[in-house]
């Protein structure tokens, strides 16, 4: 199966960012970081976040959208804001799509999003908040993307460490 990809559009926070570089480690997602960034990709709090994974993350740093968007021709893309029409786990993620946050204070700028009704996935929430952490919304995104594909490639089963099931 081809990777899913993660792609945050001017993150600003470096511990989201470390954050979700562990997740994709985890999970085998690639992150694409579009610039500018609010911090230096080298801040040992994207490190301390990532722990001694980063080392391990397949990470492509992007001068703009423009520069993202000629590197992957043809890339589908999906793009989580809050102003989404289409829930998240409404939508079928192909296999090696590209999912898209916003920075932390604004999001998706809203000329990308009126191009792309149709893309525009949102995670379910109390009407009383502005949006989830942007870490936590990119492991939701992305593990549902995962589920329906049965977590392929990936340990699903776990062991105990002093006990036996």
């Amino acid at each position: 199966m081809k990777p899913f990809n993660i792609v945050l559009h001017e993150p600003e926070m470096p511990g989201n960012t470390g954050n979700i570089g562990r997740t994709c480690v985890a999970t085998g997602a690639r992150l694409h970081l579009i610039e500018p960034l609010g911090f230096r990709i080298d801040e040992k709090a994207v490190k301390r976040a990532g722990l001694d994974y980063w080392d391990k993350l397949d990470v492509t740093v992007y001068d703009d959208m423009d520069d993202f968007m000629r590197r992957n021709p043809g890339a589908k893309l999906y793009y989580a804001t809050t102003k989404g029409q289409n829930k998240y786990s409404d939508v079928h993620f192909e296999e090696g799509a590209y999912i898209m946050f916003g920075k932390e204070s604004a999001g998706i700028p809203e000329e990308i999003l009126v191009k792309h009704p149709g893309e525009a996935i949102r995670i379910p929430m109390n009407p009383d908040i502005r949006s989830l952490n942007l870490s936590n919304s990119a492991a939701i995104v992305l593990y549902e993307a995962l589920r329906q594909h049965d977590f392929e490639g990936m340990e699903t089963v776990g062991q105990l460490h002093h006990l036996h099931w």
